[in-house]
């Protein structure tokens, strides 16, 4: 008979808990075609980041050979945990004086340069200036022209702003390219493949007697409604520095705000605490001088006999502040401040700007002064709230010279009503939706117009190995760590709702194509639309690449209205398509020393946000770790959907590990606890008989 050799089994070490057998991974990779030899080794160059490294060398006519070719060669045959992460071409193998492989002299990797791809200088003046922006925003000293975006630490906030930095340099591409290829060269090669759009001059100035049809090119309004806004506005045509429509977005939480009883599932608040009055003051001046900034901020909604509703801007804004006499005998004095503000029952009227509130209380037993900051979705998202913070701190410090120019709102509207047409977006949504005829309901849930009156909250952090974990295989696979977590909350929803083909509200940042200064600019760009993830029979590795590839379509489409895309699936109104919502934000604030010290005497002490959908999970990605927060009504308890989904994102990271191939079925939603009470406990009988009991007598 035939021997075959497939190397030695005496090389044995252990990662991340597995004990892999190295001569293995040799004996396959020298099986490519394109290689002479190979050997694999378990480096721990990071003190406690043990990894696999392969060195080869190549056969006789080859001069490269690509990564993830190899790659793919070993994932053939084994599973994910022993692929190496890190690929060394040498020349030849270093030897002993006897002729034997010397491990020692086997080069430690250059990590930054090697970690994704074979390292290639970028060609032509195009990838030469990517480079430079990637080199700045991903901390990295040398930028190949096959690195990846996202295994070089790139995450969708990251790619807004590299999108923003290319608008600088006159250079123009598809956003889409970056998530669907995201290597330096496939960008480049994309350079030039979209057209910006031209955003309409803002024709009110300031002296300006009377605001006519022609002075609005984003409105569409007859003389008489033009009269009717600015007869809405204290002082008159001259405080109003601009009118134009919504976007998508504020349209559906304008609704929400309108049909709900009582309260508003948008009105947002934030506590503070502050050492001195003085203090309280400093923080109102900050805050004023980025509401006079920014255009949103000095926004109110007229709606009242127009055809549409508008968003008129005034030139002055002043912050409200209320004082709240708070009773010591009452109780502690933020639970008081809440229950008097309580969104569930308390309401802004967003005719008038800001769309803020100050209200201060005196806190005696604490010695301290709180205030509640309330402030609307209209005007502000979770972008936005880091961007104003960023702003305040400035002022605070004396350093309002060093801020960029601001970007007007006006310019988020002008893109989405002005760049992807209707009917372009109804094509793509019919695509995904069209053959939908069933809600993705979990728990039976379908109630999505609710005034968050009932929502109950939890929070998880989740597991710090875990979070490595996600983010490991997320740069092995080339995607997002977002498309990780879309599938996991997918594989949960697909448990809970009896479906293998699901939907579910995803929410988009909006910036990706926002314009010049995305990145920085004020307002309310998210917005929900609808993800579908058919897990039917895939495998976990081609579940993360299929919902990757869907994540990245939708970001075309990012302007599209909810309403929209509801009317392109087969679920007939009034029943809604989908009634759980994941919202995957970056939440990454670097504390500084400039930052401690200009908010020096005030704290935070929390923020309040609520949802009108029954099942919600905010995912906040802060950079190396995810903390979970579910909202969700009682019946289905929060602490619990934190666990289920804790859960799931170890079976499925432990399956891209172990075994790619498993089929997205299989991974389990239940922690072990549920799970032995449900094998265990549930199946015991109601009442247990002594052995020698008759069975007539049971």
């Amino acid at each position: 008979g035939n021997i075959e050799y497939l190397g030695r089994n005496d090389d044995q070490v252990k990662i991340r808990g597995f004990r892999i057998e190295l001569g293995e991974i040799d004996a396959r990779l020298a099986k490519h075609p394109a290689v002479h030899e190979a050997v694999v080794t378990a480096r721990e160059d990071i003190p406690g980041d043990k990894r696999l490294v392969a060195y080869y060398t190549l056969v006789s006519g080859h001069t490269s050979v690509d990564i993830d070719n190899l790659r793919s060669h070993l994932q053939e045959k084994l599973p994910e945990y022993m692929v190496p992460a890190i690929y060394v071409l040498l020349e030849a193998m270093p030897l002993t004086p006897n002729g034997k492989l010397d491990r020692k002299a086997l080069p430690a990797p250059d990590v930054e340069a090697l970690s994704s791809r074979g390292y290639e200088a970028p060609q032509g003046e195009t990838e030469t200036q990517l480079a430079a922006i990637w080199q700045d925003l991903l901390g990295v000293a040398r930028i190949g022209r096959h690195d990846n975006f996202f295994e070089l630490g790139g995450h969708s906030l990251l790619a807004v702003s590299l999108i923003g930095r290319m608008r600088q340099l006159g250079l123009s591409a598809d956003v889409r390219v970056l998530f669907s290829q995201p290597t330096l060269a496939a960008l480049a090669a994309a350079v030039g493949g979209s057209t910006d759009i031209v955003v309409p001059a803002n024709l009110i100035t300031e002296d300006c007697q009377r605001i006519t049809p022609d002075l609005l090119p984003l409105a569409s309004l007859t003389q008489t409604q033009i009269d009717q806004v600015v007869a809405t506005v204290p002082g008159g045509v001259a405080n109003v520095q601009d009118i134009y429509p919504l976007s998508p977005l504020q349209e559906g939480i304008l609704y929400h705000h309108l049909s709900a009883e009582r309260g508003d599932p948008y009105l947002l608040q934030s506590l503070f605490s502050f050492d001195s009055q003085e203090h309280v003051d400093d923080f109102a001046r900050a805050l004023q001088f980025v509401i006079q900034r920014h255009d949103v901020l000095r926004t109110a909604l007229v709606w009242e006999g127009l055809d549409e509703p508008m968003q008129v801007v005034w030139r002055q804004a002043p912050l409200m502040r209320e004082s709240f006499d708070a009773d010591p005998r009452a109780g502690d004095m933020a639970a008081q401040l809440h229950q008097r503000f309580d969104a569930r029952h308390h309401r802004l009227d967003i005719r008038q700007a800001p769309m803020m509130r100050l209200v201060c209380a005196w806190d005696g037993p604490n010695q301290r002064w709180l205030a509640l900051l309330q402030f609307h979705h209209l005007v502000m998202d979770h972008t936005a709230m880091d961007v104003v913070r960023y702003e305040m701190q400035a002022s605070l410090l004396g350093q309002e010279a060093q801020l960029g120019a601001a970007v007007p709102y006006r310019n988020y509207v002008a893109q989405a009503r002005l760049g992807v047409s209707q009917e372009e977006h109804e094509v793509f949504f019919r695509d995904m939706l069209g053959n939908v005829d069933e809600p993705t309901l979990p728990f039976g849930l379908q109630q999505v117009h609710g005034d968050g009156r009932d929502i109950e909250e939890a929070r998880l952090t989740v597991d710090a190995d875990l979070s490595r974990r996600v983010r490991s295989q997320a740069l092995q696979l080339g995607v997002s760590a977002a498309s990780v977590v879309h599938l996991a909350w997918a594989r949960l929803l697909s448990q809970v709702s009896g479906r293998d083909d699901v939907v579910f509200g995803t929410v988009l940042m909006g910036r990706m194509q926002g314009g010049e200064g995305a990145d920085r600019a004020l307002g309310m760009f998210i917005n929900t639309l609808p993800l579908r993830v058919e897990l039917g029979n895939l495998d976990v590795r081609d579940g993360v690449k299929a919902t990757h590839r869907r994540l990245t379509g939708l970001l075309g489409h990012e302007h599209a209205s909810l309403a929209l895309a509801q009317r392109c699936s087969g679920v007939a109104a009034p029943a809604p398509l989908f009634s759980a919502l994941l919202n995957y934000r970056h939440s990454s604030i670097a504390v500084t020393d400039e930052a401690l010290t200009a908010w020096d005497g005030m704290q935070s002490l929390g923020d309040e946000e609520r949802t009108n959908y029954p099942l919600t999970l905010n995912v906040d990605d802060q950079g190396e770790g995810f903390q979970l927060t579910v909202q969700t009504v009682p019946l289905v308890e929060a602490t619990r959907i934190c666990a289920y989904m804790q859960q799931t994102l170890n079976s499925l990271v432990d399956a891209l590990e172990q075994a790619p191939q498993t089929p997205l079925h299989a991974i389990s939603i239940l922690p072990f606890k549920e799970r032995a009470q449900l094998l265990e406990q549930c199946n015991r009988p109601e009442k247990s008989y002594a052995h020698e009991t008759p069975i007539h007598r049971q």
